[in-house]
């Protein structure tokens, strides 16, 4: 009996901890005001005063143990219980459901504790906030017990017309090497079709790219495959993506949840 009445209470311990997390990104959240900067107004978790950068953390960690994560911001929980390619401020409770969230100038770390057991901590990532930029800070890695890391990209969400939307691609796909990517018409014959970016590599990001409103495909192949072959070669399809004028995406090519194929993209809304 002892044995069993010592794990439930670990249990309890475990689940306060959790319970206190998810109290305190609400409180922050009741706290906090709109979010300027051509982002929808949406309540943000943190409120500085002083210079400040906007922030966006994603969780693109390929390992299911660690992967479950809470990101913490200097002490100040800044999402919670985040799977695979959730990010925040957009995903915590409602009213604080900013796509990014204004932070402070200068040196600033992201703790990442396993939602499940917050003693343990995934990875530690620090990162530099400048003044009036935007940021996303993507934690990467953690397939075959590798280690969990980052990549951060600066973010351009200036305001695009009413009549146009914004476009970028960001590369994880550790598995995919370098792609050429197209963004396409639906259904449009790759082999008549010219890459919109070309050579993107595992770890960057391409230039933003403005399209008319409309429907759009966006397909990765081998960099370099030829025009007759690439319909074969296709190994991440976003079949169809509607781009609402006047708003910003960013289009994540990722590994399977526990790294390798099937690859995928998901999308990111940036403004």
């Amino acid at each position: 009996m002892k044995p069993t009445s010592m794990t439930t209470r670990a249990n309890h311990s475990v689940a306060r901890r959790v319970r206190r997390s998810t109290t305190f990104a609400v409180r922050f959240a009741a706290m906090a005001f709109a979010v300027a900067c051509g982002t929808k107004d949406a309540a943000s978790p943190l409120q500085p005063s002083g210079a400040v950068g906007r922030v966006r953390f994603v969780n693109v960690i390929t390992d299911t143990t660690r992967g479950r994560v809470n990101a913490i911001l200097e002490a100040v929980p800044f999402g919670v219980n985040l799977t695979y390619t959730q990010s925040a401020p957009a995903t915590l409770p409602s009213p604080a459901t900013a796509l990014y969230s204004p932070v402070l100038a200068g040196a600033r770390t992201f703790v990442l504790k396993r939602t499940v057991d917050t003693n343990t901590t995934v990875a530690t990532i620090p990162f530099t906030v400048t003044d009036r930029q935007d940021q996303t800070v993507y934690a990467i890695g953690g397939a075959n017990a590798s280690a969990v890391t980052s990549y951060i990209t600066t973010d351009d969400n200036s305001v695009a017309s009413s009549a146009q939307a914004r476009v970028r691609v960001v590369h994880l796909s550790l598995t995919a090497g370098a792609v050429d990517v197209f963004v396409t018409v639906v259904g449009t014959d790759l082999s008549t079709a010219t890459p919109t970016f070309a050579n993107v590599t595992y770890q960057s990001a391409s230039t933003a790219l403005v399209l008319n409103a409309g429907t759009y495909q966006i397909r990765a192949v081998p960099a370099g495959t030829a025009a007759a072959s690439r319909a074969g070669a296709v190994s991440i399809n976003v079949a169809s993506i509607a781009l609402v004028g006047g708003t910003g995406r960013t289009i994540v090519a990722a590994d399977n949840t526990t790294g390798g194929a099937p690859l995928r993209a998901f999308v990111l809304s940036d403004r």
